[in-house]
């Protein structure tokens, strides 16, 4: 496995298409600006994948219902395209999650792509508000996925998935050295929720985790009308480690890609000799919940 990674995350908006030609060079664009600058793992955001909501028309996009159908219909053209720039620039590409249909309902699926094809998917496990009440989007079934990969071993929480710590930690204590965490949040309170969860996943997990957010307006497409965030990096704050956990990010709703370099050795030094050792020390909590809570009330 590569030691050093460098990572792009993407900071990514939605584009109307009137055809899929239109998409296609989009994503191959953004995929050669990355592979130019030596990324070797890239990032896309949670429901990058709806403006191809768009190649429905403006009805379609604009009805909750008929962009996520819209968009799903496409989904092995997308995977063939991502195949092929993976093989083509030698890269893993985590593709932007979109709406997948198992039965009467879609998941909400982001697919990881190696140099070899695809090599997996993730779908999100814990489903916001607005996806169980408004658009039905349902959670995965198959539970949670580690990649391992020639850059390591990777895991996926989408979005509100890193707000929940059990998740990433049952994937790090599967291997996982890296989290991937791409989000679409309409305010800046939404992307802050996933910037804490997911920089709480790199302080107890000691790892990295590369935050890929939605950006910009996108009036035409139900449900992804605006999007704010800015594409980050982070790590633990430990010795060897920048002191604020942030080791890269970008302007707030500025599109583009933020790159960071990851070394696996790294991570596990830290794990193992790290001026706090909150991977091992985790175990702990258990004995001290097995104390029931004491009450102590103001006489």
């Amino acid at each position: 496995m590569t030691d050093t990674v460098t990572v792009a995350s993407a900071a990514y908006p939605l584009d109307w298409f009137d055809d899929f030609a239109g998409y296609e060079a989009k994503i191959a664009d953004w995929v050669a600006r990355a592979a130019g600058e030596g990324a070797q793992l890239l990032v896309f955001p949670e429901y990058g994948a709806m403006e191809l909501a768009s190649l429905g028309g403006t009805a379609v996009a604009s009805d909750l219902e008929g962009a996520l159908a819209e968009a799903a219909r496409h989904r092995p053209a997308v995977d063939a395209l991502h195949v092929r720039l993976a093989a083509e620039h030698g890269v893993h590409i985590l593709g932007a999650s979109g709406p997948v249909f198992q039965g009467n309902r879609p998941v909400n699926r982001a697919t990881l792509y190696g140099p070899g094809g695809v090599i997996g998917h993730q779908d999100k496990q814990i489903m916001t508000r607005f996806e169980r009440e408004e658009w039905d989007v349902v959670p995965g079934d198959q539970g949670l996925t580690l990649f391992d990969t020639a850059l390591g071993r990777i895991g996926v929480v989408i979005c509100y998935d890193s707000e929940f710590p059990l998740l990433s930690r049952a994937l790090t204590e599967a291997g996982a050295e890296i989290l991937l965490a791409p989000s679409c949040t309409e305010t800046r309170a939404g992307f802050h929720r996933v910037r804490v969860g997911s920089m709480a996943r790199a302080l107890e997990s000691q790892c990295a985790a590369v935050h890929a957010p939605l950006v910009g307006l996108a009036p035409w497409c139900a449900g992804c009308e605006e999007n704010t965030g800015r594409a980050s990096v982070y790590g633990p704050p430990d010795a060897g480690w920048p002191e604020t956990g942030i080791m890269a990010e970008g302007a707030f709703d500025e599109p583009g890609w933020v790159f960071a370099k990851v070394s696996r050795a790294q991570i596990a030094q830290t794990r193992a000799d790290g001026v706090v050792l909150t991977m091992r020390d985790w175990a702990e909590q258990a004995d001290r919940l097995a104390v029931p809570v004491q009450h102590a009330a103001e006489s």
